[in-house]
């Protein structure tokens, strides 16, 4: 299996067989992870970016399977953060040295583009030497232009999965992958940096499918990809179905670096969701970014997309440290910058 890592990680590409062999491979990983380290090493050293992230709404349009934010669940209490709350929350991450801000919510229909327009142009005006990254759903390209138009930077969209007919088994049927992809395409000609990614060990998923997720994003070619753990929620029609692993979880990570080196790739809340040392685990298999939580407590403990979400009740400040303690025990270091890409 040695040979097909170093093959991988040279040439950045292999036939489906030998992706398959590899993601399915029942083994020790730990030299996957070290030649993902060492190419994360290359092109980024030590260094893991931190992005701000504000949860700025829970109110969903959508219905989609896996999702505790659904719009037929009716057991959680929905909010709006202000714009105002929005601003306080990038006063407070500015002053912990945050220089990326993450306005992540539902598809909520009041998100006009005139009010989004707004809250990215108050943000950029106010700390004009951070990124603004936006990660509200599927839009018209015309909504995508606005929103950079206005100063956006980045854009994160998953894709979930790039097999049509798994999209479906994910998704209501108002929702397609053709329309998911038609978006991260409007995204990346209009001039953002992107962030696709995909759920590990969603139900149905194969690793043949897997495999379909990699020769997607070597197509668009994201600046970020953004995987993790498939977890269930309880107001899900997913309630019962088993969650995905750290194994393979990890061995996606090493398996992206090596494919893609110059990527942001970040060790996510649900890789520690699973597991106490997951995003630690997840910085050694190659990732180089973390996204503590700005959003205040009481709307935080709503925004809850799969059961047992981890830092739902801590307060930002020390979610900075802790995850500042958790990048160093890794021997890596949290750097003060926008932290773009570097290709």
């Amino acid at each position: 299996m040695e040979h097909l890592i170093e093959q991988l990680r040279h040439e950045q590409d292999l036939p489906d067989e030998s992706l398959i062999q590899l993601i399915e491979r029942d083994g020790d990983d730990t030299v996957l992870f070290q030649h993902a380290d060492q190419v994360r090493r290359e092109h980024y050293g030590t260094d893991v970016f931190l992005r701000g992230l504000i949860e700025f709404t829970n109110v969903c349009q959508n219905d989609c399977y896996y999702c505790g934010i659904r719009k037929s669940n009716h057991h959680t209490d929905r909010y709006r953060l202000t714009p105002e709350q929005i601003l306080t929350c990038c006063e407070n991450g500015y002053e912990m040295g945050f220089r990326t801000f993450v306005l992540q919510g539902g598809e909520d229909p009041r998100n006009t583009d005139e009010a989004i327009c707004s809250i990215v142009d108050q943000i950029k005006n106010r700390f004009p030497d951070c990124a603004v990254t936006l990660s509200i759903g599927e839009k018209p390209r015309s909504s995508y232009q606005a929103y950079y138009d206005a100063g956006a930077d980045r854009y994160l969209l998953r894709h979930e999965t790039a097999t049509d007919a798994h999209y479906r088994k994910l998704h209501p049927a108002e929702l397609s992958l053709a329309n998911r992809k038609r978006c991260l395409f409007d995204l990346k000609e209009i001039g953002y940096q992107v962030g696709a990614g995909f759920m590990v060990g969603s139900p149905g998923q194969t690793a043949k499918e897997l495999v379909t997720d990699l020769r997607f994003l070597q197509q668009l070619q994201p600046d970020m990809i953004g995987i993790g753990p498939f977890i269930p929620h309880h107001e899900t029609p997913f309630a019962q179905e088993k969650q995905g692993t750290l194994e393979l979880t990890l061995r996606m990570l090493s398996i992206l670096r090596l494919m893609f080196p110059y990527v942001l790739l970040p060790a996510t809340t649900a890789l520690g969701t699973i597991s106490p040392i997951g995003r630690e685990l997840g910085l050694k298999a190659g990732a180089n970014v973390m996204m503590p939580n700005l959003t205040p407590n009481d709307a935080r403990k709503n925004y809850d997309l799969y059961d047992n979400k981890i830092c739902m009740d801590e307060n930002a400040a020390k979610c900075r440290l802790c995850q500042e303690g958790r990048v160093r025990s890794v021997g890596c270091q949290i750097v003060s910058d926008r932290g773009d890409v570097r290709r």
